[in-house]
């Protein structure tokens, strides 16, 4: 599923395309839209934004529309009228005079008032998005020393959107290893400094990310990406995550996994101690 990071990009993506110009012309495939016409005929996206890992595309007519790409949806954005070759299924597109911006295989797509969009279920149980501007290191640390939060084993909680939200199984496990802090520990078992560490790189490798399109590894320590897929690529962009067996980048120790809340995780067992 993608993260906060690419979510962004896909939001930048999309208001370059789509932002202060109008739909001259919409497709709305999804069954939630089919009475919908009315928030889309003759207006235009006024702002696109994320919250966590949810689309919010807002319209000059009043209305916002939700998406969450969830594991397979995807948005693509083309020049108008040129063919695109997909077997995915098209739930929604908007066409404006230059671009077409496309949602394929989402299933998870409503439209809101924009004054009631805070409603949402799912928007009403998130924390914090990690990459918003008033989102910081100490609002990190603030929360994770909160009493809904210190007595977690991190590796359950930076999966938790109500903490951070826009956080996802690489991002985990990536910011525990850049805070030198096990994926066991709670943060009240962590001294000051650590969950100092933790609260800064919980900003500063999700920035990164988004930034280099996916990759938290400093420069330093990879070879060189020459191709933005497959295996070779997933190893080279990340510290620990999917590199199970690979000697540590910092101290050459075989990182390690193991299942955390049903989802793999992975860590260094000498830049990441238990805490006593």
């Amino acid at each position: 599923m993608p993260e906060g990071p690419e979510i962004r990009q896909t939001a930048d993506m999309l208001a370059r395309a789509l932002q202060h110009r109008d739909i001259e012309a919409f497709d709305l495939q999804h069954a939630s839209l089919s009475q919908s016409s009315h928030a889309f005929e003759g207006h235009q996206v006024t702002s696109v934004d994320c919250r966590g890992k949810a689309l919010l595309t807002q319209l000059s007519s009043g209305f916002t529309l939700y998406s969450h790409n969830q594991l397979y949806g995807v948005w693509k954005v083309t020049p108008r009228g040129k063919p695109l070759k997909t077997n995915r299924r098209l739930r929604l597109a908007l066409h404006t005079q230059e671009h077409s911006a496309m949602l394929f295989s989402a299933t998870d797509i409503s439209l809101w008032k924009t004054d009631e969009i805070e409603e949402h279920p799912f928007l009403k149980r998130l924390g914090p998005d990690v990459l918003a501007t008033n989102t910081d290191a100490e609002l990190v640390l603030t929360r994770l020393l909160g009493k809904s939060c210190r007595n977690r084993q991190l590796s359950s909680l930076y999966l938790d959107q109500s903490f951070i939200a826009g956080l996802g199984n690489y991002l985990r496990s990536e910011i525990l290893f850049f805070s030198g802090v096990n994926p066991a520990d709670k943060p009240r078992n962590l001294n000051e400094a650590q969950v100092q560490a933790l609260a800064k790189n919980t900003i500063k490798i999700s920035q990164r990310s988004y930034r280099t399109s996916g990759v938290t590894l400093p420069k330093k320590y990879r070879p060189a990406i020459k191709k933005k897929s497959g295996r070779a690529y997933e190893q080279n962009r990340f510290a620990v995550f999917a590199r199970a067996g690979k000697p540590c980048h910092f101290c050459a120790t075989p990182v390690q996994k193991s299942i955390a809340t049903s989802r793999r995780i992975y860590w260094c067992p000498q830049c990441q101690p238990r805490s006593e």
